[in-house]
């Protein structure tokens, strides 16, 4: 009877630790690889558009540490990336996914973005 309680307790335990770390690595919840497509799409059709000098983007996600990035999408402050237009028309989805880009790859995240 007491090893039943043992290896029941055992088994809460690990479950309960391999929930919480499923969810601690998550972040803001859209498709960062969406993110990446999307925000190269975005400053392409912006270049299209005469807005910017250079069809790569400027901005990187290792520019800033994650907490900062939460700041400016959560402010949805995007003058940083020029481009006003096309985040203008972006849709909730879409910055969400930019935003998951950019949190997962921020400089003080466990896989910085190393190239631009």
């Amino acid at each position: 009877m007491f090893k039943k309680s043992i290896i029941a307790a055992v088994l809460v335990l690990f479950t309960l630790g391999t929930v919480a770390v499923a969810f601690a690595g998550e972040g803001p919840g859209g498709n960062k690889r969406k993110g990446k497509y999307t925000y190269r799409k975005l400053v392409k059709a912006c270049f299209e558009r005469g807005a910017v000098e250079s069809a790569s983007p400027k901005v990187s996600p290792a520019d800033k540490k994650q907490a900062e990035w939460k700041a400016i999408f959560e402010g949805k402050e995007f003058s940083a990336f020029g481009c006003d237009e096309e985040w203008a028309n972006a849709s909730d989805k879409d910055v969400l996914d930019i935003y998951s880009y950019f949190y997962s790859f921020a400089a003080d995240s466990p896989t910085p973005a190393t190239c631009k």
